[in-house]
């Protein structure tokens, strides 16, 4: 009898390890007014198919947005124009890349990979405070949307699909 209800458990904590890895940054604190990289870390396919197109929306705030091409993945920038316009090493800056997606590629659903890019934090951005930065994994007709911020009083530990987001620091000096 033992044996049995430790085995349900067993499948019951392997069936339900997918739904907690969550899409996740590699480096989770960054200061404002800074250029941040951002590696997107996507963990496993959705639920048994291969990944195939992974969109990351940028927020506000971050510009300049320039994302690392990936071997054996298409990758397209939608542009777009910011809310109002920001000093870009002192010249007004716009619009710029509001969506990347890396398409055509194939990540198992038993395997890991990363997802690059990198922007400037603008200095306006509110320390102390978690920026969120929703991104998309699709499988065919699925998909996983890592797009769920949490409300005030919440944390992302609250929320099934969390998006993955960095702390925003004081900015200290350099670049």
């Amino acid at each position: 009898m033992l044996k049995t209800i430790l085995s349900a458990a067993a499948l019951v904590a392997l069936g339900t390890g997918g739904a907690l890895a969550h899409a996740t940054l590699e480096k989770t604190e960054a200061a404002v007014g800074s250029t941040y990289k951002a590696v997107f870390r996507v963990p496993h396919g959705c639920d048994g198919k291969p990944t195939n197109v992974v969109r990351v929306q940028i927020p506000e705030g971050f510009i300049a947005v320039k994302p690392m091409p990936k071997a054996g993945w298409t990758l397209e920038k939608v542009r777009g124009a910011y809310a109002r316009s920001y000093d870009y090493h002192g010249k007004p800056m716009t619009e710029g890349v509001k969506e990347v997606i890396w398409s055509g590629g194939s990540l198992a659903d038993d395997e890991y990979d990363e997802f690059i890019l990198r922007g400037k934090l603008t200095a306006d951005l509110p320390v102390g405070t978690t920026f969120y930065i929703p991104i998309v994994q699709e499988c065919g007709a699925a998909a996983e949307r890592w797009i769920e911020i949490p409300a005030e009083g919440q944390s992302s530990d609250d929320l099934e699909m969390p998006a993955p987001g960095v702390k925003l620091l004081e900015k200290t000096g350099g670049h």
